[in-house]
């Protein structure tokens, strides 16, 4: 039997986002990351205006460059591109990964929720499964009644359990996947549900894919999967077990 213990969500939990202080735009831009991390963006500011913006060499000192330069398009283009080539450099492959901490569900916090729609689990170590999702409680529901299931759990805030991810903007963010479920033949598999189209949801999988890769490498003793389980199939999903649910949903692997 799992403990009981109370439920929290703490709604004011912030996001640990990567945080970039941005030195004096000179012949280059030195990116300094809060980690200590310095990288260099060769285009010059300048340059870039001068040779690339408007698809043409223009003369910056030039009244009609100055006039232009205050249209929104043109502060945006060279906003955005300076982000993708930041966002870019910022993200790379190192080749290895290794396991710095674990996460003990058991030693959650308590947290308070909003009152909203929940689910009484059977094999949770939470006493509540909280969501403004239908489609949520709809599958913590039917984890609950597998089989196959030893245990599971939704992913509050609480846990701190996140990735982080470049979203479909190309910015740098956090992603919280839904659940995560203990299976009789050991396995720990993180599922991601989702009743609407979210342009996140394939660079979100990608960055999942990549997390049970790495850690299946670092380590042995888990074997960690992942599915994503949208709502209209689900819907007209009948099995039972979570093993065929696993074997039916293959989008994203």
């Amino acid at each position: 039997m799992c403990g009981e213990i109370r439920l929290v969500v703490n709604l004011d939990f912030p996001n640990e986002a990567f945080h970039r202080d941005c030195q004096k735009w000179e012949s280059n831009i030195n990116i300094y990351l809060n980690w200590g991390l310095s990288l260099r963006v060769a285009n010059n500011s300048t340059a870039f205006v001068k040779n690339d913006l408007f698809g043409k060499a223009v003369e910056m000192d030039s009244a009609n460059t100055l006039r232009n330069l205050s249209e929104l398009v043109a502060t945006k283009a060279v906003m955005e591109t300076f982000k993708k080539s930041i966002n870019e450099l910022t993200v790379s492959d190192k080749g290895n990964a290794e396991i710095k901490d674990t996460i003990k569900l058991r030693q959650t916090r308590p947290f308070v929720v909003k009152d909203q729609s929940h689910l009484i689990p059977k094999k949770s170590v939470f006493n509540r499964v909280i969501s403004d999702s239908h489609f949520e409680l709809q599958f913590a529901s039917f984890l609950k009644n597998c089989s196959d299931v030893i245990s599971y759990a939704k992913n509050y805030l609480a846990v701190h359990f996140k990735l982080d991810y470049v979203n479909a903007d190309g910015d740098i963010s956090n992603y919280y996947p839904d659940f995560m479920v203990k299976l009789q033949d050991g396995r720990i598999v993180i599922v991601e549900t989702k009743g609407q189209k979210d342009l996140d949801v394939s660079p979100k999988m990608q960055r999942l894919k990549q997390w049970c890769e790495d850690i299946n490498k670092a380590q042995s003793g888990i074997m960690y999967d992942f599915v994503f389980v949208d709502q209209e199939s689900f819907e007209q999903y009948r099995s039972g077990t979570f093993k065929a649910l696993f074997d039916g949903f293959r989008q994203y692997k």
